[in-house]
């Protein structure tokens, strides 16, 4: 398997707190020459990304990240309102301290 095959399953991602436009109008660029599965960014640049990428790269986005503390309903809002501003893929967080204490109808 050669780079440009292990490329196509990768997914740039950049989830920093401090990222910009910038920053991410850059992954989104490499992304595009790199031929990436997709670029993996915070959920309030999704729709900027989506418009910006047009169907060149698909965008994903993480619903609960980093701690994955959020209630269902909360994730899945969040994950609708990633879904309308053009998120092809979600990458959930789920509690684990709910998973460790056996609550998985809450997960």
């Amino acid at each position: 398997m050669d780079i440009n095959e292990i490329l196509k399953h990768v997914d740039h991602t950049l989830l920093s707190p401090q990222a910009t436009w910038v920053e991410i109008r850059k992954i989104c660029d490499d992304a595009i020459k790199y031929h990436t599965a997709s670029v993996c960014i915070p959920p309030s640049y999704v729709s900027q990304a989506a418009k910006y990428l047009g169907e060149r790269v698909k965008v994903c986005t993480v619903i609960g990240f980093p701690n994955g503390y959020s209630t269902t309903a909360v994730k899945a809002f969040e994950t609708e309102d990633a879904l309308a501003n053009g998120a092809k893929e979600i990458d959930m967080v789920i509690n684990i301290g709910w998973l460790k204490d056996k609550r998985y109808e809450l997960i």
